[in-house]
């Protein structure tokens, strides 16, 4: 059985995963319109929990 180690990610990851999850629920469930995110909310979401994932994965990230 394979050992993961998971490692806190960097407060600069986990601020713009928190800051694209944010802007995706904001866009998805009140009036706020920002055009990039309009068209792709579910995508901008997938993307923060990415780079959340990859910042407990990786060590340093």
């Amino acid at each position: 059985m394979a050992q993961y180690s998971l490692t806190p990610p960097s407060r600069a990851v986990f601020l713009i995963a928190v800051f694209l999850a944010l802007l995706a629920v904001l866009v998805r469930y009140t009036a706020v319109s920002i055009p990039v995110v309009d068209a792709y909310t579910f995508e901008t979401l997938l993307v923060g929990f990415l780079l959340l994932l990859a910042g407990n994965m990786f060590r340093g990230f």
